[in-house]
C-alpha cells in the first residue's frame, strides 16, 4: 500500500438525511469499486457525531481518483447527494500512504 493516495472526507447530512446520503454514498462504492487504481472506498458514521458521513479512499493515484468522478452514473450521484448536505461540502483531506495493512473486506 506505500504510496498510495488517500483521501479522507466527512459530510454532514442535514437533519433527517443521514441514511439517504449514507445510501447515496454506498452506490458510489459499488459504481468505484472496479475504477483503475482504487484499492478502498469506505463509508462510516460516528455514534457521537450522527448526521457526519465519513469517507475514506485508497487509489494508486490522485489522478485515477480524478478520473473515477468521469465515470457514468458518478456525476448523477453527487447531484443527489449535493442537495442532502448542512452546507457545502468540504475538501477532504489529501494523504499519502506511507505503509501499514490492509486486508480486503470479504462481503
Amino acid at each position: 500500500m506505500k504510496n498510495k493516495y488517500l483521501l479522507q472526507g466527512k459530510l454532514k447530512a442535514s437533519q433527517g438525511h443521514v441514511e439517504k446520503l449514507s445510501a447515496i454514498l454506498l452506490q458510489a462504492s459499488e459504481l468505484v469499486s472496479k475504477a483503475k487504481g482504487c484499492h478502498l472506498y469506505l463509508i462510516s458514521r460516528s455514534a457521537e457525531a450522527d448526521h457526519t458521513v465519513y469517507i475514506t479512499e485508497i487509489w494508486d493515484s490522485k489522478e485515477d481518483h480524478d478520473d473515477s468522478l468521469n465515470l457514468p452514473g458518478v456525476k448523477e450521484l453527487i447531484g443527489q447527494a449535493i442537495p442532502l448536505l448542512d452546507g457545502q461540502p468540504q475538501k477532504g483531506d489529501e494523504l499519502e500512504v506511507v505503509g501499514g495493512f490492509y486486508a480486503r473486506a470479504k462481503d
